[in-house]
């Protein structure tokens, strides 16, 4: 097999190209030349092969079908010219050099009309045991379909969201209106305290103004933008938008802060990870008390508990929470987790789900510390 990639390589750009490659996957599988046709003609995954320089030695002819290019286009290209250089970025820092067992990635690739594509890809190294020499191999699928289905449920749940925060939200506003009401009624009947008013007033404003702001954020589309962010800070808007809600429960937030650690990630995905756990630690408590977030690090990472006292999740159906669908509670989706580990995912972040030892449940994410 590596003998053939090595014939492949040396001869890319002569004549028999075609015939050596034809060879080499009829040694490889054992398959006559009319089934790897067949093959080639109708798979739906593109096949890549390059050389340790990075220079592409054989592609697919799927590439025409799904990325609208000639295999001639490409042979003899450098393996990252028409991937995001996010994706080339993150391939390069992640990628095993030294294993031969098939790595996942999910990457963009710009197709001939510049428009990028998402797909799944898995590459494996291979080393030549008569030499040094080492190639690598890749398969590639089209999961656009698949994006779009992630992104049409994750807007539906952050809508859903959006309407179940309504009630605690409108009664939240309510207040400051009453409030604002009344203090301009004193002023219209001509009141000498005008500065105090005004103050408490602004106050009454802003705490509506911060409110309607992370409503807002619920209702938008996550963005894909990532950079240094404070822990702390993102749990502030949090907890502003959910507390209307934990109050209609009598249910107390209480966040102590004793460490201020920051971590690299998108602030919207993140937020949204936030949102869901204490928003789940919330529609978990009938009976109202107390949900406590706690921030520490350990070891390079930054841990940060959502600690309920509701009745606890049973052991034996904890590994299930997080898949489609499934959910303990009766007018549930099941999408939250689901959408949280997925996020958590893209931030080599981890959610642990562990049952406290006399109430409730405690969620936990390990996400990597950033340091300067």
């Amino acid at each position: 097999m590596k003998r053939e990639l090595n014939e492949i390589d040396s001869k890319k750009v002569g004549t028999k190209d075609k015939k050596i490659t034809e060879q080499f996957f009829e040694n490889v599988t054992g398959l006559p030349k009319f089934m790897l046709d067949w093959i080639e003609k109708n798979s739906n995954d593109l096949i890549t092969v390059w050389d340790e320089n990075g220079k592409v030695c054989f592609i697919s002819k799927s590439i025409e079908r799904l990325f609208g290019y000639s295999t001639t286009d490409l042979r003899g290209s450098l393996w990252y010219e028409k991937i995001s250089p996010d994706d080339v970025s993150y391939i390069k820092s992640h990628f095993d050099n030294h294993t031969s067992i098939g790595q996942t990635f999910n990457i963009n690739i710009r197709n001939k009309s510049g428009k990028y594509i998402w797909t799944e890809c898995i590459i494996a190294k291979i080393k030549d045991e008569n030499s040094d020499d080492s190639y690598f191999i890749s398969t590639i699928k089209d999961i656009s379909d698949k994006k779009e289905a992630e992104e049409m449920m994750i807007r539906s749940e952050k809508m859903s969201i959006a309407g179940q925060l309504a009630a605690g939200i409108a009664h939240e506003i309510r207040n400051p209106l009453t409030s604002i009401k009344g203090f301009l009624q004193l002023l219209q009947a001509g009141v000498n305290r005008k500065e105090e008013y005004y103050k408490i007033m602004i106050d009454e404003i802003e705490k509506m103004e911060t409110i309607t702001s992370e409503l807002l954020f619920v209702s938008k589309p996550m963005t894909d933008n990532k950079r240094v962010e404070r822990v702390d800070d993102m749990i502030h808007d949090v907890i502003a938008l959910l507390n209307p809600q934990a109050r209609l429960k009598n249910i107390d937030i209480e966040w102590k802060q004793k460490v201020y650690p920051s971590i690299y990630c998108d602030r919207s995905q993140i937020k949204q990870v936030f949102i869901n756990l204490l928003k789940n630690a919330t529609e978990a408590m009938d009976e109202g008390g107390k949900i406590e977030l706690k921030v520490h690090q350990n070891a390079a990472q930054v841990i940060i508990d959502f600690i309920d006292e509701g009745p606890g999740i049973p052991e034996e159906i904890i590994h299930k929470l997080g898949e489609p669908f499934f959910t303990t509670k009766q007018n549930g989706t099941g999408l939250g987790l689901m959408i949280t580990n997925q996020i958590l995912e893209k931030h080599e972040a981890k959610l642990e789900i562990i049952k406290n030892e006399i109430k409730g449940s405690t969620f936990r994410i390990r996400v990597k510390e950033h340091t300067e």
